[in-house]
């Protein structure tokens, strides 16, 4: 696809231009959504019409117009083209879900680490999903294995549509979405219950560590994910590995670490998957 997209773009762009945006392409569901450089902004518009012309499953084209920020972790977008809604569905692993785009976070590029977290999940655990979204990582999880995951996001909209996504699915008691603050909903309701806890808040991790801690039972697994500097792509688990050390003490035993994706210039997603012990 994106070779017949560059040739349709052919009058507009340069191929280095075509480069530079094609790696910030996402197709969701019936939704493109594109970062655009600063040089190449005066021609988001021509680029939105040739997309949705050419893409011929896409009724809508955004410009991520905001990086993913705040403590619902969504971003602005602005219309090129096509329908004006946020909503869509998207199919991933044999699962359905509702997305929205805008209001709720999403990355279709975690499809792999998705897939990886499903296969690892064992038949009878019990899994917090401290930062879950729409659900996708519980639902994925919650398909393919006899388990239970608590499945908690603060953005009321991400809950919304997870209670949504556990109907599409017929998950209903296998995944429990939580509307709230992980830290707090721990401390109240999840202390010492999870076999596995997932942390998919790769920014602030560090700083929810000790309430993963708390939610995990001895000998089970927390999914630590974190962004780190590195200026060798090999040393990025390393680095995750260090942070990891300074936050965590000695309760616990790395079990395996690596790069989930490149989110910068020597900027990458990682995660560790840590045995937790007392």
């Amino acid at each position: 696809m994106t070779r017949m997209l560059k040739r349709a773009l052919e009058g507009v762009l340069s191929s280095a231009e075509c480069d530079e945006l094609f790696s910030a392409f996402d197709q969701i569901g019936s939704i493109i959504v594109l970062r655009i450089p600063d040089s190449l902004l005066q021609k988001k518009r021509i680029i939105g019409a040739t997309l949705l012309e050419q893409v011929k499953t896409a009724e809508s084209v955004f410009y991520q117009s905001s990086n993913v920020d705040g403590s619902f972790r969504i971003r602005s977008l602005e219309l090129l083209a096509g329908a004006d809604t946020t909503e869509t569905e998207y199919r991933e692993h044999g699962c359905r879900f509702a997305v929205d785009v805008e209001k709720a976070f999403f990355s279709p590029r975690l499809s792999t680490e998705r897939l990886r977290i499903a296969e690892m999940t064992r038949d009878s655990d019990i899994v917090v999903n401290m930062f879950a979204g729409i659900g996708m990582f519980s639902i994925i999880a919650a398909k393919s294995k006899s388990c239970t995951v608590y499945s908690i996001d603060v953005n009321p909209v991400a809950s919304r549509l997870c209670e949504k996504n556990i109907k599409y699915n017929k998950l209903a008691g296998k995944v429990i979405s939580i509307n709230g603050d992980a830290a707090g909903i721990i401390r109240d309701r999840l202390q010492d219950t999870a076999t596995r806890t997932l942390m998919l808040l790769p920014e602030r991790s560090a700083e929810f560590l000790d309430s993963a801690m708390s939610a995990t039972r001895n000998g089970g697994t927390i999914h630590y994910y974190a962004h780190v500097h590195a200026d060798q792509k090999s040393k990025a688990p390393q680095a995750a590995r260090a942070q990891f050390e300074q936050t965590a003490g000695t309760r616990h035993s790395i079990l395996n670490s690596k790069i989930v994706r490149a989110v910068g210039p020597r900027y990458y997603q990682t995660v560790l998957d840590v045995a937790i012990t007392r």
